[in-house]
């Protein structure tokens, strides 16, 4: 959330160990630009009975009068799900470093007469105010194998009445976490406050699948009268349906930035390395680079795209010319520090006559990538990008699109982020990821932006139609001694331009004086 011109970040945090644990903290720390953050104590951790055995997820609500509230799940002392309340203890602090729980806590919680299941009742979003001057807010659930949204109402904040209906549910999906529900403009290119509605606002609800660990997002109407949510035609909570990142990539959560009238969405990114891997270095899960995100002219779509705050991390920029590259060609990047970089590509096909024609059976793109990895060649594709990639290319992390002829003579471009040669440690899990990209390669170029940092690697495909993050864990790079390639193992030739930078550090949780010190002495 922002409050008083000043970034907050609330996330789940063990502080006894680097995996997680049921008695989880709210950590908390601070920026100005969403950049470099500023670690402070604890916000929330277990002290009373209705969280005593965990604080877990929730969001932050900013009431009138620029009044921040906290609703979050507690593990109560009967190891029950409830919903608590706490407020800032002093609203002159910009930094909120205190926060009270409130003793009417807890607020929501399972009963016999609700029949919500006690440990199936999780993470409330953000809420959001009527015209009727009614407080709404959903949180995730489920029925048996019925994913639900509960949703609640209030008139004063305190107490709130659970509705009789679900919000909005889907069969065989199992518990529904971490929701997330927010208007987009229809017209616009900038963010909604969560309590807007009317004629030029579509809606969006995103879930993420506990049982599989995945999130979807469905775009559709809220219906004020009846207070539900109906996604539009063809919107579902499946693989057929549309996800934020088809990556490492989980529990998301979006605000609203008042500052700067845009929606900012952040993700979590666990590990692909092993426990003990993770027990080794110190620590595990990361946040994602935010990004703004916006409904796509079509209406269908959400897309997404990195804060330009990032971009004053850039420093060494090399310029790559239009230049064509021919089938089976490798171009390396030199200039930048690779370990820490932002690339940005477009890529221009002349002739697609020889394009591959699509099988109707391949409608999964994270298999089809698999099937068809970086190594396999094809007519148009695979193009892209090599990242953290070894002098010898015994290890490198693909980015590439192929280009596909379908059965009604229109062509399908196939985004992947190939992790299967990323590093010669066999105890990761080195998943390939993919989605088809709704562009029309012979009207548009294919733009692709990649943001490379160590073990992480966050993929931009067609302007943030979609994208791909990965966990990626090379073994031969470690001092820093790695290579960038444009490639071409297509049979056909790609025409290529676009630009490079290497990224500075930012300062993450660390105070002023630590980075002094860090910078004066090496470790």
């Amino acid at each position: 959330m922002v409050y008083k011109n000043v970034y907050h970040h609330f996330y789940q945090y063990n502080p006894d160990g680097v995996a997680w644990s049921p008695n989880i903290v709210w950590a908390h720390s601070t920026s100005t630009d969403l950049v470099n953050w500023t670690p402070h104590d604890e916000a929330l951790y277990p002290s009373e009975p209705f969280d005593i055995n965990g604080c877990w997820s929730g969001s932050a609500t900013i009431l009138p009068g620029e009044k921040p509230a906290m609703f979050y799940t507690g593990i109560n002392s009967q190891t029950e799900q409830v919903q608590n309340l706490a407020f800032p203890k002093n609203l002159s602090d910009p930094f909120l470093r205190e926060w009270i729980k409130i003793p009417q806590n807890p607020l929501m919680m399972p009963t016999q007469a609700n029949q919500i299941i006690v440990d199936s009742f999780r993470d409330p979003t953000t809420a959001w105010l009527g015209s009727d001057n009614r407080w709404r807010l959903v949180i995730g659930s489920r029925k048996n194998q019925t994913g639900l949204a509960i949703l609640y109402t209030s008139e004063d904040f305190l107490n709130w009445t659970m509705a009789s209906h679900p919000f909005h549910s889907a069969k065989e999906n199992g518990m529904w976490e971490c929701p997330d529900f927010f208007p987009v403009s229809k017209s616009t290119p900038i963010g909604l406050d969560t309590s807007t509605n009317g004629a030029d606002v579509k809606h969006v609800l995103k879930i993420s699948l506990f049982d599989i660990a995945k999130e979807y997002y469905t775009i559709g109407t809220y219906n004020l009268d009846k207070d539900v949510y109906i996604p539009d035609q063809g919107s579902v909570e499946s693989d057929s349906g549309l996800r934020f990142d088809y990556g490492k990539f989980y529990a998301s959560k979006s605000f609203f930035d008042s500052v700067k009238n845009r929606r900012i969405l952040w993700g979590w990114s666990n590990e692909s390395s092993s426990a003990e891997d993770d027990i080794k270095k110190g620590w595990s899960g990361l946040q994602t680079i935010p990004r703004t995100i916006l409904l796509d002219k079509s209406g269908k779509q959400l897309v997404q795209w990195p804060i330009e705050e990032l971009e004053k991390l850039r420093t060494e920029h090399v310029k790559l010319p239009s230049s064509l590259i021919k089938g089976g060609s490798l171009h390396e990047v030199l200039g930048v520090a690779t370990t820490q970089a932002d690339v940005e590509v477009t890529f221009e096909i002349s002739n697609f006559e020889k394009a591959e024609v699509l099988d109707q059976s391949w409608t999964d793109p994270q298999i089809l990538c698999s099937n068809k990895d970086a190594s396999v060649d094809g007519s148009l594709g695979p193009f892209g990008l090599l990242v953290l990639a070894s002098e010898g290319l015994q290890e490198y992390t693909a980015v590439f699109y192929r280009i596909y002829k379908s059965h009604n003579n229109k062509y399908v471009v196939l985004m992947c982020s190939d992790q299967s040669r990323s590093s010669l440690n066999e105890n990761n899990d080195k998943t390939t990821y993919g989605a088809f990209v709704n562009v029309d390669p012979v009207h548009e170029k294919l733009s692709l932006r990649s943001l490379i940092d160590h073990s992480i690697v966050e993929s931009f495909g067609g302007e943030g139609k979609v994208c791909i993050t990965a966990r990626v864990y090379p073994t031969l790079v470690v001092d820093g001694d790695t290579r960038l390639y444009a490639f071409n193992y297509g049979r056909e030739s790609v025409e290529i331009s676009g630009s490079a930078w290497s990224m500075e550090t930012a300062m993450i949780n660390r105070s002023r004086e630590e980075e002094y010190d860090r910078t004066e002495e090496s470790w």
